[in-house]
């Protein structure tokens, strides 16, 4: 339940939208094709989400019988088509099947529910259960992954330029995460909150990584996406939270244009006010928050952002000021003046966001 007046229509895509722009002005159809169909449908899918958010989307309760504190999944398959959610291939506690797409969606979706749980005792990502649904094959040559507000969606990728976007775990933790911001802060989509709503979701994107892996902040890549990017493009992920602006540098992708501080904050009207390009700000604050603490970055720096995220007074339309002086207070309640607090205070003035 989100503790602000109700839920910010959310349509939320791991590529950002320059990214796929670029690709569709390609003159090699076999990269501006894919790329066109998938801006068309990301279209489609935001009016969707909208129309359904202003209607009112059905609620889903938790199905009869549901263990208390365990996941309930279900992978549909939509077969290249674009009928959600498709037909349903694998549901809670059956066995893997053939099909390595399915396998992956439904332990990404485990690995989002068991981070929340272990290490926030949150139950879902609604804090009460929420059956985690996702949908795989969707689309032809669909260069994309989306939660809808309701349920996570794959595309299968082009094959030239992305590849199966259930391959990076993390892919799935970032969009399930968005579902964790709609349900409690709900933060508006558009420029300085909206780029926090994408850094949050790449936040814990990269800690369900790291707990999936047994990872220390200091042995992460802090990269979103690796594995995502075809072999022949010249990058390694999305984004890189560790050096933003560097995940990729490739003639037919363009330059990682992510800032990692304020000096080169982007000023635009596309991508809603630059939610995914300025999101590498405060992507570094936890970044640097996150190694000078060391250790596991779930824990500390990762137990601040969620005690911020869900505490209830983080504004619809925060500004990075006021998440990091929020994230600042939350230093100081939970831990206190110590180690904590003042490498919480660093990151953020190492990226120039003041805080109170």
């Amino acid at each position: 339940m989100t503790t602000h007046g109700g839920f910010e229509p959310v349509f939320c895509t791991i590529v950002p939208p320059h990214v796929l722009d670029r690709l569709a002005r390609h003159e090699d159809p076999a990269l501006s094709g894919p790329a066109r169909r998938t801006l068309e449908r990301d279209a489609m899918e935001r009016t969707r989400r909208h129309l359904t958010t202003v209607v009112g989307a059905t609620a889903v309760a938790p199905p009869a019988g549901k263990q208390a504190e365990q996941p309930h999944r279900t992978v549909y398959d939509a077969g290249h088509g674009t009928d959600l959610p498709g037909r349903k291939v694998r549901g809670e506690g059956q066995q893997p099947g053939r099909d390595a797409t399915v396998n992956r969606a439904y332990s990404g979706l485990g690995a989002t529910f068991e981070l929340y749980l272990k290490a926030y005792g949150r139950d879902s990502i609604d804090g009460r259960g929420l059956p985690l649904d996702a949908t795989v094959h969707y689309d032809e040559k669909y260069n994309n992954a989306f939660w809808n507000g309701e349920q996570m969606v794959f595309g299968d990728g082009d094959g030239e330029i992305f590849l199966d976007f259930t391959i990076p775990v993390d892919v799935i933790g970032h969009e399930l995460t968005h579902g964790v911001t709609q349900h409690t802060a709900n933060l508006e989509y558009y420029g300085q909150s909206g780029a926090l709503n994408e850094s949050l979701s790449d936040v814990f994107g990269s800690l369900i990584k790291q707990y999936t892996l047994g990872q220390t902040a200091a042995e992460a890549d802090w990269l979103i996406g690796a594995g995502l990017l075809a072999p022949h493009v010249t990058g390694k992920a999305l984004r890189s939270m560790k050096a933003p602006g560097t995940a990729y540098d490739d003639d037919v992708l363009g330059k990682d244009p992510q800032p990692a501080t304020m000096d080169h904050y982007v000023r635009t009207g596309s991508d809603n006010g630059g939610v995914h390009i300025n999101s590498g700000i405060p992507n570094h604050a936890f970044y640097l928050a996150a190694t000078a603490l060391g250790g596991h970055a779930w824990e500390k720096a990762g137990q601040v952002w969620y005690d911020v995220l869900t505490g209830g007074n983080l504004k619809e339309d925060a500004l990075f000021a006021d998440f990091a002086t929020l994230t600042v207070k939350a230093a100081r309640e939970r831990y206190g003046a110590g180690d904590e607090l003042q490498a919480v205070k660093k990151a953020w003035e190492q990226v120039g966001v003041r805080t109170l």
